[in-house]
């Protein structure tokens, strides 16, 4: 769908209205859609698909998955959590997951960040240099 600019910049302008304290208000942001579809004002529509992609790019930036080719330990999760949660804040959600194709160490994704020290990624790109 193709969207206007008029329609981009509301969807900012309702967006940041939405949050408080950087974070996004769910009530907020429920009560200001609710306004904008009763009120259907031109392109209502765009404004709508604007503004929920920048609420999914916002979910996806406070998403945090961790691969590592063996199980955590308690304590080793622990310590990726509050070092991200240091770097990042405290909003984020965490996804731990096993894949053993990484053979060795962990990728961590943070929205569109991610740190690879899997044995796999330094092979990958050691066979890049060559």
């Amino acid at each position: 769908m193709k969207v206007s600019k008029i329609a981009t910049a509301t969807a900012r302008r309702i967006f940041s209205l939405s949050q408080v304290d950087g974070r996004l208000d769910d009530a907020r942001l429920t009560s200001a859609m609710r306004k904008l579809v009763d009120g259907r004002p031109r392109g209502y529509r765009g404004i709508l698909h604007a503004l929920r992609r920048l609420v999914r790019l916002e979910l996806e930036s406070r998403h945090v998955t961790v691969e590592s080719a063996a199980e955590l330990a308690p304590a080793e999760r622990e310590r990726v959590r509050q070092g991200l949660q240091e770097k990042y804040g405290s909003h984020l959600t965490f996804e731990f997951r096993q894949s053993p194709a990484l053979l060795g160490g962990m990728r961590v994704r943070v929205g569109s960040d991610v740190f690879d020290g899997s044995v796999k990624g330094r092979l990958d790109r050691l066979a890049e240099a060559f």
